[in-house]
């Protein structure tokens, strides 16, 4: 009943720290890093550019407006790639990373992805698509300590998420595989190609007009 509550109340308040930002925050206490401080700024959905919800809906989870926040076939095209010896790929949505953001602690355990499992379930019930992607824009991770596309968007190119181009939100998007070594103001040649993929994936799926179908309701389940 705890676990319900919480999400429910998170359809409304916006969290003040994540799951991730306090595990982190204990790391760098233990290795006695010193210099290390959060960089988390909350904004509104309507104060984060297109550019960027796009870019993280085309570059993580392109049926997000769709699933209910699983996305089987990518499962099973992982679990294929697994089973041949394949190089593990991400089949996370949107929602499970949410839940993993936001409730989780790193790592790969039975009992952890049961878990995230239950978490995506109760947000996937509770909050609307809009509520969901923008928590996924703000608490997820762009680098050290960096937290959310506003304190990115700062930090990266000295200005508001509401001002992000196309291709920022796409560098910024191209990092979130692994944010603590991948740059966005430093980008390798990798994230270099993958952001031009990711570019090409957004205008693919229409731009900010795909963004509506978030704003209408699920299908039928």
């Amino acid at each position: 009943m705890l676990t319900v509550s919480a999400v429910l109340l998170l359809r409304w308040v916006n969290p003040f720290t994540s799951a991730m930002m306090v595990e982190a925050r204990l790391t760098a206490w233990a290795a006695q890093q010193q210099d290390y401080h959060t960089d988390f700024r909350w904004v509104s959905l309507e104060q984060i550019s297109g550019h960027a919800a796009i870019a993280v809906v085309a570059s993580e989870d392109q049926l997000f407006p769709y699933h209910a926040g699983f996305d089987f076939n990518s499962i099973r095209a992982a679990v294929r790639a697994s089973e041949q010896g394949k190089r593990l790929r991400g089949a996370s949505t949107i929602s499970q990373q949410v839940a993993k953001n936001l409730f989780l602690w790193s790592g790969h355990s039975f009992v952890r992805k049961g878990l995230e499992a239950y978490f995506t379930v109760l947000i996937e019930l509770c909050w609307p698509k809009e509520r969901i992607l923008e928590m996924y824009l703000n608490v997820a991770q762009f680098g050290d300590g960096i937290y959310g596309v506003q304190a990115a968007a700062a930090r990266f190119w000295h200005k508001n998420a509401s001002q992000l181009s196309s291709g920022e939100a796409a560098t910024l998007a191209a990092v979130l595989p692994n944010p603590m070594k991948m740059h966005p103001d430093r980008p390798s040649r990798y994230v270099l190609m993958r952001r031009d993929q990711i570019l090409v994936q957004m205008r693919a799926l229409g731009g900010e007009s795909y963004l509506r179908a978030v704003e209408q309701e699920r299908p039928a389940r």
